[in-house]
């Protein structure tokens, strides 16, 4: 079972999350924009490596 997360894994988690509900929101109100979930991506595989990459 993993241990309790650091807190700029956590800052990090927390943003990921938050971009989604903006890119979303922006597909929603405005069309779909492929670099906005590009960049989404990106940031969620970068906050996916800092969960695995993290000491436990």
């Amino acid at each position: 079972m993993p241990g309790p997360t650091d807190g700029s894994t956590r800052a990090m988690g927390v943003l990921t999350v938050g971009a989604l509900i903006a890119v979303t929101a922006y597909t929603v109100a405005l069309g779909s924009n492929g670099w906005l979930w590009f960049g989404w991506v990106v940031l969620g595989l970068i906050t996916l490596a800092m969960v695995v990459t993290r000491d436990t």
